[in-house]
């Protein structure tokens, strides 16, 4: 795998943990206001997409293909508006860190699911034994890492 895009992920890994705090103390910042901070994020994220969009893309090809798209693939907007209210949500309430690792154990769940069995027209790939063990291991570590005080206290 190409280390630029290794790198690439990491990086978006953890821009998502800063996104996550930035905006819990924006919605701090609006008297506890979590739609209210979601809401100007995407605001602030559409205008600066807007721009790198306005000087790099193909806009007859946006123009040609946008009314043949089918209605689901319109829908990634709302989950990412979704995602976002939710980091905001729940970072102040159980920690950026714990929501992280649940999103992370969620999202290689929900990846295995869709690459799997090709959905949402993804190409299938296989998954071996080992990606399951990943996974479980991930799963331990989740466990571990929430509830590893209670588990192993000496009380």
């Amino acid at each position: 795998m190409n280390i630029f895009y290794l790198l690439m992920a990491l990086t978006g890994g953890a821009g998502l943990s800063v996104q996550a705090a930035v905006n819990s103390r924006l919605s701090a910042g609006f008297g506890g206001q979590p739609l209210v901070a979601s809401f100007f994020s995407f605001v602030i994220g559409a205008l600066c997409l807007g721009i790198v969009s306005a000087c790099l893309a193909d806009w007859s090809a946006v123009a040609a293909n946008a009314g043949q798209q089918a209605w689901w693939r319109w829908l990634g907007g709302a989950i990412g508006a979704a995602y976002v209210f939710t980091t905001v949500f729940l970072a102040p309430r159980i920690g950026v860190t714990n929501a992280m690792f649940l999103f992370i154990v969620g999202q290689l769940a929900a990846g295995m699911f869709i690459d799997g069995f090709g959905l949402i027209q993804m190409p299938v790939r296989p998954l071996p034994w080992w990606k399951f063990a990943g996974l479980a291991v991930m799963l331990a570590g989740l466990v571990f890492f929430m509830f590893g005080d209670k588990l192993f206290s000496h009380e």
